[in-house]
């Protein structure tokens, strides 16, 4: 028989994981789309999806630090897939026929159509680089200290960023911009995300701690 305390602990890993889950979900879909305009800001080009994208770093680590290594890994594989099933589906709702008297399909296709090659760029980057946080995440609560969870968070994602930012823009863009426009995007990637990241250290405090390291 569950005690009631378990009960409640368990409900409470579940409410946590739920929304920490669904908003990590919902921001890599967020970025997707928005990554679709480069914009150009202060002297230098960038994806719009990068205002926003760096959060799902720090969200990992969340779900990461509630409910385990394994959950983080299935959900960054979880979102790779739903990012692919929206980009089918924007491209299959793209190909149907429109109705004459909406006269806005050239303009659905010609932005969601999608852009393949940023759409495969953006997932391959997004599973490599949260895969290479959560092992330096895990290694750093597991081998080195569970204290000062803001700093697990600042070393996972100074690794994890510059890696992200290198292997999407190169995919994206390598090539098919000038390589000066792909390294001003490059760094503004880095920059925004570094000052994203620096922003969203508290919320890792928002949820618990699981109580038990694993050493997987």
């Amino acid at each position: 028989m569950i005690a009631p305390s378990d009960q409640k602990i368990n409900r409470d890993i579940s409410t946590a994981g739920i929304i920490v889950v669904s908003i990590y979900i919902a921001v890599q879909m967020l970025s997707d789309v928005a990554s679709l305009k480069i914009a150009f800001i202060a002297g230098r080009s960038i994806d719009a999806g990068t205002f926003v994208y760096p959060l799902t770093f720090t969200l990992r680590d969340l779900v990461h630090k509630r409910l385990g290594k394994q959950a983080a890994r299935m959900v960054i594989v979880l979102a790779a897939g739903i990012n692919l099933f929206m980009a089918l589906l924007f491209k299959f709702a793209a190909w149907l026929p429109e109705d004459p008297s909406w006269g806005m399909g050239e303009e659905f296709a010609a932005i969601l159509g999608p852009v393949w090659r940023i759409v495969i760029a953006s997932i391959i980057a997004e599973v490599i680089a949260e895969l290479i946080d959560t092992e330096i995440y895990h290694f750093w609560v597991s081998r080195i200290t569970r204290r000062y969870q803001w700093l697990r968070v600042l070393v996972s994602n100074t690794i994890s960023i510059p890696v992200d930012s290198l292997i999407f823009c190169w995919v994206a863009f390598g090539f098919a911009l000038p390589h000066s426009v792909v390294w001003s995007i490059f760094f503004s990637n880095v920059i925004v995300k570094g000052l994203v990241t620096l922003v969203s250290l508290p919320s890792i405090y928002l949820v618990k701690e699981r109580q038990e390291v694993e050493f997987e």
